[in-house]
């Protein structure tokens, strides 16, 4: 029976080759979505398990953080963002997860992020969400659950009106642009909770801080962050 399997699973193969989401190489395995030399390239920060990492530093004199990680780093033109292009606009939300559950294994051997109640996705402002058809930070939390059996709690923190892109602006500029963006729907759900929230990619960090400090407001709460990426200045 083993091997009838092997032999309709090869002649599938054959016909129907299982390609590497990063570089379009057939790959060996029908459950892989990247090719061994994709999944070696994958440039990994190591952040989650050092204090006062880059990531953190970024939100200093700004927003009190248990701990902040972002799992990758992201260059111009790399695999990460051919991944990430992937996600957010190929409608590919399997290397989401695929690259969430990575996130995941980083969380459970660090020693700083042990006890996270929670996940919460960075809101998008339902107009857009509902253009993409899915929230790529939800995605993301759907493979770090996955994996860590944390929960993630949807739709719980909102977005509440629309903001510009904040791709060309600087941080003064994404600060305004963001401020009193968002709001929490239901307070109860989040007291006195540890919650980490996660987004696909952080550069000056404005918007995670703006969604933040909404979440700090309500009694108890502690506030972790995670990001799939770093973006190179």
């Amino acid at each position: 029976m083993q091997t009838l399997k092997k032999i309709i699973s090869s002649t599938l193969h054959l016909f129907y080759p299982h390609l590497c989401n990063g570089c379009n190489t057939d790959v060996l395995s029908n459950n892989s979505l990247l090719c061994l030399e994709c999944i070696n390239n994958l440039p990994h920060t190591q952040y989650a398990k050092f204090e006062n990492n880059p990531i953190e530093k970024i939100f200093w004199g700004r927003i009190p953080l248990q701990a902040a990680f972002a799992e990758f780093y992201f260059d111009k033109e790399s695999l990460i963002q051919h991944l990430i292009h992937q996600l957010k606009y190929k409608n590919n939300t399997a290397i989401g997860v695929y690259l969430g559950e990575m996130m995941g294994k980083s969380i459970i051997a660090s020693d700083r992020i042990k006890d996270v109640d929670a996940l919460i996705p960075l809101p998008l402002f339902p107009d857009k969400e509902r253009k993409r058809g899915y929230n790529q930070a939800k995605i993301i939390c759907d493979g770090i659950s996955n994996v860590t059996n944390i929960p993630v709690l949807d739709n719980i923190v909102i977005r509440q009106r629309f903001t510009e892109t904040q791709t060309r602006k600087h941080r003064t500029e994404r600060w305004q642009n963001v401020a009193e963006s968002f709001a929490v729907a239901d307070i109860k759900k989040l007291e006195s909770k540890h919650l980490l929230l996660v987004d696909d990619v952080i550069t000056t960090g404005a918007t995670l801080e703006a969604c933040g400090n909404i979440i700090l407001q309500i009694p108890g709460t502690k506030l972790s962050i995670a990001t799939l990426a770093l973006a190179s200045k």
